[in-house]
C-alpha cells in the first residue's frame, strides 16, 4: 500500500471516527450541567470527509463506515446492495442519532450520491440516512427516477436508512425496476419503514428472478409482522431454490411466531440440505414454542452434522419447555463433540427444571462440570443450582476444589447453596478461600440469599438474524 493511500486511510478513519465520537458523547451526557446547557453542534466537516473518502480502499472505507453504522436491525442485517458491496457490509451496531447537519452540508451529501467513487457514495448515504426522514425524503425520492441505476440503488438505500415515509409509494413502484440492486434495496427499505401498504407488493417480489431481491423482500415482510403473510412465507420456505432465501423465510416465520408453520419448520430442520436453513428453522421453532417440533429438534440435536444446528436445537427444546426432551439433552451434554453444544444442552436441562427445584440431576450435568470449556462448566453449575438435587452436593464440592475459573466457582457455590447442602460445615472451607468472590458467595449461601447473578443465558451462535 502506497504512502499516499496510507495517509488517506488515516484521514478517512480520523474524520469519521471524530464525527462518531462527537455524536456518541452528545447522546451519553448525563451530568446535571449537561442537562441544563445546550450541547455543541456535531463537528462533522462534510467537505473534508468527502475529500478524504475519494480513492480510499474499499476495506478501509468499510471500516470508516462503521463509525456511522446505521440501518441494522441486529447482527448481520445491513442493506442488500451498498455502494461498497461486500467490503462495506456492516456486521453490527447502530450509530444512533446524529445532530441535524446544516442544509448546505446535507446538499453536498445528496449531490455526492452521484459520485463515481464508491467510498464517497457510501459515506454520503450513511450520513444522509442519519438525518430526519422528513427532511431528506423528497430529494431521495427524486433520485429514484435517475437514469443511473447506481444512483437509484443508493437513493433507495438512503430512504430506508432515514426511514422516510414519503418514500413508501415510490419504493413500491421501484420494486419493478430493471436493476436487481435497486429492487433489492427498495424491498429492504420498505421493511425498514414498516408501512403495511407495502405488504402485498413485497409478497409479489417473492417471485423475483433475483435471489437477492427475494431475500430482501422476505426479510421485509417478516418485519411487517403480518400473520396474513404466513402462507406465502411457507411457500418460500418449502420451494425456493436459494438457501439464503429459505433461511430468511424461516426467520420471518419465527418472527411472526406462526404456530401453523411448526410442522413445516420441523420438516425443514430434518431435511433441508443447507445447515443455515436448518439452524434458522430450529430457532423459529423455539420462538414459536410449539411442542409439535420437539421430535425433529431432538433428532437434530442427536444427528445433525453441524454444531450450530445442534446447539440451536438444544436451545429451542428449552424454549418450548418440553420436559420429555431431558434425556436427549442429557445425552448431548455427555457426548456431543462441541463444547458449545454440551454447554447449551446443560443450560437447557436447567431451564427445564421445575420451578420449585428438588428434582433429579441427570448424569450429563455432572459430566459437564469437568468440561474443558469454562463456559460449559459455568452453565452446568448454574443448571445444578436450578435443579437443587441434594445428591449432587459431593460432586459440586469436589469440583470446587479444582476449579480455576472465578465465574464457574461462583456458580458452583450457588449450586451448593441451592442443593440443600448449605450447612456451616459444608461452607467452612469456602469461607476461608483466598478468592473474595467465593467468600462472598459462601456468606450469601449461609444467609440463604438467592442473589447469585449473573445467571447464564446462552443464545444460539450466531444469533440467527438473516
Amino acid at each position: 500500500m502506497g504512502a499516499n493511500t496510507g495517509v488517506n486511510m488515516l484521514r478517512v478513519l480520523g474524520v469519521l471516527t471524530t464525527a462518531a465520537l462527537v455524536a456518541t458523547a452528545r447522546s451519553e451526557r448525563t451530568t446535571p450541567r449537561a442537562a441544563i446547557e445546550p450541547a455543541a453542534p456535531a463537528s462533522v466537516d462534510v467537505s473534508a470527509l468527502l475529500a478524504a473518502a475519494r480513492g480510499a480502499p474499499p476495506v478501509v472505507c468499510g471500516l470508516a463506515a462503521r463509525s456511522i453504522a446505521n440501518g441494522n436491525w441486529g447482527w448481520r442485517v445491513d442493506a442488500p446492495a451498498t455502494p461498497l458491496g461486500a467490503a462495506g457490509r456492516l456486521d453490527s451496531g447502530d450509530g444512533g442519532d446524529l445532530d441535524a447537519l446544516p442544509d448546505a452540508d446535507v446538499g453536498r451529501l445528496l449531490d455526492a450520491l452521484s459520485s463515481d467513487d464508491a467510498c464517497v457514495r457510501e459515506m454520503s448515504v450513511r450520513l444522509v440516512g442519519r438525518q430526519d426522514g422528513a427532511r431528506v425524503g423528497a430529494p431521495l425520492v427524486a433520485k429514484l427516477g435517475a437514469s443511473d441505476p447506481a444512483l437509484r440503488s443508493v437513493a433507495a438505500l438512503g430512504l430506508g436508512l432515514a426511514e422516510a415515509h414519503a418514500g413508501v409509494d415510490p419504493l413500491i413502484r421501484v420494486l419493478r425496476d430493471d436493476a436487481d440492486p435497486v429492487r433489492a434495496n427498495a424491498a429492504w427499505a420498505l421493511g425498514r419503514i414498516e408501512d403495511g401498504r407495502a405488504l402485498r407488493p413485497l409478497e409479489g417480489a417473492f417471485e423475483d428472478r433475483s435471489a437477492l431481491v427475494r431475500e430482501a423482500a422476505v426479510g421485509a415482510v417478516g418485519r411487517l409482522e403480518s400473520t396474513s403473510a404466513v402462507a406465502a412465507l411457507l411457500r418460500v420456505l418449502q420451494r425456493d431454490d436459494a438457501a439464503s432465501v429459505r433461511r430468511v423465510a424461516a426467520w420471518a416465520l419465527g418472527q411472526l411466531e406462526s404456530r401453523e408453520s411448526a410442522q413445516a419448520l420441523a420438516s425443514v430442520v430434518g431435511r433441508d440440505g443447507d445447515a443455515g436453513v436448518r439452524e434458522m428453522a430450529a430457532w423459529a421453532l423455539g420462538e414459536i414454542e410449539q411442542r409439535e417440533g420437539s421430535a425433529a429438534l431432538q433428532h437434530a440435536l442427536a444427528q445433525d452434522a453441524d454444531d450450530r444446528v445442534r446447539e440451536t436445537a438444544a436451545w429451542a427444546l428449552a424454549e418450548i419447555e418440553d420436559h420429555g426432551a431431558v434425556a436427549a439433552l442429557d445425552a448431548a451434554a455427555r457426548n456431543d463433540r462441541s463444547s458449545r453444544v454440551r454447554g447449551t444442552a446443560a443450560w437447557a436441562i436447567g431451564q427445564l427444571a421445575d420451578d420449585d427445584g428438588n428434582g433429579h440431576a441427570p448424569a450429563g450435568l455432572l459430566h459437564v462440570l469437568k468440561d474443558e470449556s469454562d463456559d460449559a462448566r459455568r452453565k452446568a453449575a448454574w443448571a445444578l443450582g436450578q435443579i437443587r438435587d441434594p445428591a449432587t452436593a459431593a460432586a459440586i464440592r469436589d469440583a470446587l476444589k479444582t476449579e480455576q475459573s472465578a465465574g464457574v466457582r461462583k456458580m458452583l457455590v450457588r449450586a451448593l447453596a441451592k442443593s440443600g447442602a448449605g450447612s456451616e460445615e459444608a461452607f467452612n472451607e469456602l469461607l476461608s478461600s483466598s478468592d473474595p468472590k467465593v467468600r462472598e458467595m459462601a456468606v450469601r449461601g449461609l444467609a440463604g440469599h438467592d442473589a447469585f447473578d449473573p445467571a447464564p443465558w446462552p443464545w444460539p451462535r450466531p444469533r440467527p438474524f438473516p
